[in-house]
């Protein structure tokens, strides 16, 4: 039987160590809950300040809607045929999920991140809470479930490409009125980032609630006019791009051709050739660093998160992507989701 490793993502440091941005947002255990911040008063989240709760109001750059799974990695020389069994590495237990790999891509950056999602009040549940904890994203709105906490099965093979499986659990339960209760923390944030695994009502409601859209189109499903017409990006690969539009084109072309659709930008993530921006003024052209690949895991998310913390700093769509790309290229030279997630430094280099 192989053995089931449990992947810790991040220096113990934990709450009440200093946030990358020079705050210390969380309150430690044993203290009295202080918050600094070194950014504009607005906006403002409602009271509260994080996982260790507290009553000082925080101002977010980022809320996250989305998906929190556990990811089960098996590395293999190549994937079974329909019908054959073959042997692949060790178990590895990683955190994952699409929602909750954007948020901890961006908190690990320096953003504020704040969570909306579900976990099932399981083993697995724990340990994802305390994974977000970890990176000092907000749990306020990470809410308990009767159901199994998500999970994805993901095969990677000799490349670093991968396949993955993913069963929603708790992710299927977070509902329509969850967004509502939590409408005040959408409104507050500059960005809501959004993604496609968990029920499209509740991505529609959160979106509608937004003051700005980040909307992560995978995986790709049909969806409303009204949704595409919200984001700025939309943001997607190759793969999807072609499933959105029904064919298979060139980067340019898919594009244009999803900028017709309704979006105000459109980003689409080109893996080793970087990123292409649309937007009302054209098509930009963005190149990625050269990297040896071990694993493209989480890459598209931590892209997605990089780029909605830099927009709610206010870059341009074209110089977001821009940053993105190079935190991308970073995430894929190591094994894991979130575990392989850059600090600022690491992205900014000496």
């Amino acid at each position: 039987m192989a053995t089931d490793e449990v992947i810790n993502d991040r220096p113990p440091d934990g709450p009440g160590a200093p946030h990358a941005n020079g705050g210390t947002p969380w309150p430690r255990p044993d203290g009295p809950a202080t918050t600094t911040s070194t950014e504009p008063d607005e906006p403002v989240a409602t009271t509260g300040a994080g996982p260790g709760g507290g009553g000082a109001a925080w101002p977010y750059d980022v809320v996250v809607v989305g998906s929190v799974n556990m990811d089960l990695v098996v590395r293999v020389d190549r994937r079974p045929r329909p019908g054959e069994t073959v042997l692949g590495s060790d178990l590895a237990t990683y955190p994952g999920g699409k929602g909750a790999n954007q948020a901890v891509a961006a908190a690990r950056l320096g953003g504020r991140v704040s969570m909306l999602g579900r976990v099932g009040d399981d083993a697995y549940g724990g340990l994802l809470r305390e994974a977000l904890e970890r990176d000092e994203v907000d749990l306020r709105h990470l809410r308990p479930t009767a159901a199994p906490t998500g999970v994805a099965m993901i095969s990677v093979g000799p490349e670093g490409d991968n396949s993955i499986i993913v069963s929603p659990g708790a992710n299927a339960r977070l509902s329509e009125q969850d967004v509502a209760e939590s409408g005040d923390l959408l409104r507050s944030a500059p960005v809501v980032s959004l993604q496609l695994e968990t029920p499209l009502p509740t991505v529609l409601a959160a979106a509608r609630a937004a003051r700005r859209v980040v909307f992560n189109l995978s995986p790709p499903a049909p969806v409303p006019d009204e949704l595409l017409a919200r984001c700025d990006p939309l943001v997607v690969n190759e793969h999807e791009a072609a499933m959105v539009l029904g064919v298979a084109a060139r980067p340019h072309v898919q594009a244009e051709a999803l900028l017709a659709l309704g979006p105000r930008s459109v980003v689409i993530t080109l893996g080793a050739d970087g990123a292409l921006v649309a937007d009302a003024s054209g098509i930009t052209a963005i190149p990625s660093p050269r990297v040896e690949v071990v694993d493209t895991t989480g890459a598209g998310d931590a892209f997605t998160g990089a780029l909605a913390w830099r927009l709610a700093r206010g870059d341009s769509v074209a110089a977001a992507a821009a940053f993105a790309v190079r935190v991308g290229a970073a995430t894929v030279r190591a094994a894991g989701a979130q575990s392989s997630f850059p600090t600022l430094e690491e992205v900014e280099g000496p």
